[in-house]
């Protein structure tokens, strides 16, 4: 862990105190707020990875302490003889050739050094109270739908009251109104209000104004109009002519990765611009109005939201920026048939479109979970988890020693925070498990499923910005954004936090947290009965006088 984490990080207590819950979030029932604690490795542990970190500190002493010895019986008119007796009986063409060949390399390692990718601020979108769906109202507008069998309606109210949902998450009005709506023009304001709501607030707390964007990656997986969403952007903001803009469809909750790595691949060629990022999913023409069981799993965790994210490679920026962007890590197992049609959009056996989510998906996200921590594992990992790891695998592979476990490195020595795409309960426990993280670490995923629902490729900016709402974001604290998507594919970012974040600083706007933070975390049961509303009574009839 960073020197700053140990000194900044409060004392971890465990407490719980009744409170509403959240106005905002449309509960009218009591919630405990629960304080989990901050998990801090073993002394042992410490020390062993303290050792290790500085071993060539620890090294290099013995030889440092002979050197200084040895120079202390010199005076300083006696090293500075020294040094003018090198440079006269030197030969000079051979030091100015040195100092000339010093001057290339150093310019071509300057010339070729990636450029740094700066992340000036984001800001994720809140709708308004009208767009709250409780578990209840979930369930009264699928009954009024009148399409769904009487068996099927049980199934989604089952799966709803295990999903970790809460009571305050949000709906596009075409799929309130009674009867509900959809169309192409319901769908382009859900999206305008999404997008431009980000986008608006985003440019207000940075202060860039919009014709200095030079590179636009918009990405939603099931909602591409003619023009495109980018082009709604570029039109609404009135970008300028050469901007570079991109559109990415159909790639499922890992878009928003994708579009970080692409926007950090551009600006590696375009010097000195912005990079402006949206990541959101549209609900409103993606409602599945059938009963196939696979299809209607989507309806009950996928909820609106969206997020805009300002990168730059303006190296005047740096000082105001929030965090720098270290590693992108992008894996695909689109090869595999069983990974790519786990998460399938086709039509049931009736003609009606949906996203059918397969038995084998959580399989398949473990297995592209493992692949990508392979490669981002020694990218991130301290040499000290990196020794045990080798240590295990030389001793089950190279001596035989079957009975000696697999060492799974300890990541929670490489990161101090966590954003782990809130696709639902069964994803963030299977992550918890494999990665032998602390409910301090899962908090901000399993909050954003509870607060916000599934807003597939955005929900990791709603984790982040949990995480700094609760101040707990200090200078030099490392964050890994991870995220599985459709094809099937598992993506990863790291984030280094170059300034300390004053959650009192956040209520500009862009943090959605901010006002209702002091009512979280909350307990989530493993079960929150739908409270079924009971039938209005008959009216009384007076009798005939």
């Amino acid at each position: 862990m960073s020197a700053a984490a140990k000194k900044s990080d409060p004392p971890a207590t465990a407490s719980s105190t009744p409170t509403p819950t959240a106005a905002a979030a449309g509960d009218a029932s009591t919630t405990t707020v629960i304080r989990n604690a901050r998990h801090r490795p073993s002394k042992l542990k410490l020390c062993y990875h303290v050792a290790i970190s500085n071993s060539l500190y620890i090294l290099l002493a013995p030889f440092a302490a002979v050197l200084f010895h040895r120079l202390s019986h010199h005076t300083l008119s006696d090293l500075t003889f020294a040094a003018h007796s090198f440079t006269t009986t030197s030969n000079p063409s051979f030091t100015i050739s040195l100092l000339a060949l010093a001057a290339v390399l150093a310019t071509v390692y300057l010339s070729r050094r990636p450029r740094a990718v700066y992340l000036l601020d984001f800001a994720c979108y809140k709708p308004g109270p009208s767009h709250i769906v409780t578990r209840e109202t979930f369930m009264s507008q699928s009954a009024k739908a009148g399409v769904f069998t009487d068996e099927n309606l049980a199934f989604q109210q089952k799966i709803l009251e295990r999903s970790g949902l809460g009571q305050g998450t949000y709906f596009p009005k075409a799929v309130l109104n009674s009867p509900p709506n959809p169309c192409m023009a319901e769908a382009r304001a859900e999206a305008e209000a999404v997008m431009f709501g980000a986008i608006d607030q985003v440019l207000a707390k940075t202060g860039v104004k919009a014709r200095d964007i030079g590179i636009v990656v918009v990405n939603c997986s099931l909602f591409n109009p003619t023009p495109s969403l980018s082009a709604m952007i570029v039109n609404h903001y009135k970008l300028r002519g050469n901007v570079a803009s991109y559109n990415l469809g159909g790639m499922g909750c890992s878009a928003g990765l994708i579009s970080i790595d692409l926007a950090k691949q551009l600006l590696q060629v375009h010097r000195n611009t912005y990079a402006l990022v949206v990541s959101m999913e549209n609900i409103t023409l993606n409602w599945y109005w059938g009963n196939n069981r696979s299809m209607l799993m989507s309806n009950c965790l996928f909820r609106m939201g969206g997020a805009a994210v300002l990168l730059t490679n303006h190296r005047r920026d740096r000082r105001r920026a929030k965090y720098q962007l270290v590693h992108t890590v992008r894996t695909h197992h689109g090869a595999d048939d069983r990974a790519y049609r786990c998460v399938f959009q086709e039509e049931d056996a009736a003609g009606r479109v949906g996203v059918a989510l397969s038995k084998d998906l959580m399989a398949v996200a473990g297995e592209a979970l493992r692949t990508n921590i392979t490669t981002l594992g020694p990218l991130v990992l301290p040499m000290s988890e990196q020794i045990l790891f080798l240590a295990s695998l030389v001793g089950r592979r190279v001596f035989g020693l079957r009975s000696l476990r697999p060492y799974i490195p300890d990541f929670k020595m490489a990161f101090e925070h966590f954003c782990i795409h809130a696709g639902g309960r069964a994803v963030l426990d299977t992550i918890e498990d494999n990665l032998a993280l602390s409910p301090w670490h899962m908090e901000p995923s399993r909050m954003t499923l509870y607060r916000w629902g599934n807003t597939s490729s955005s929900s990791l900016w709603y984790e982040l910005a949990y995480t700094e709402a609760q101040g707990r974001v200090r200078r030099g604290h490392r964050a890994w954004q991870i995220a599985f998507g459709s094809g099937f594919k598992c993506n990863s970012a790291v984030w280094r936090a170059l300034r300390t974040i004053d959650p009192a600083k956040e209520r500009d706007g862009g943090n959605p947290w901010v006002d209702e933070i002091h009512r979280f975390p909350v307990e989530v049961p493993r079960v929150e009965r739908v409270v079924e509303s009971s039938p209005a009574p008959a009216p009384e009839t007076k009798a005939a006088s």
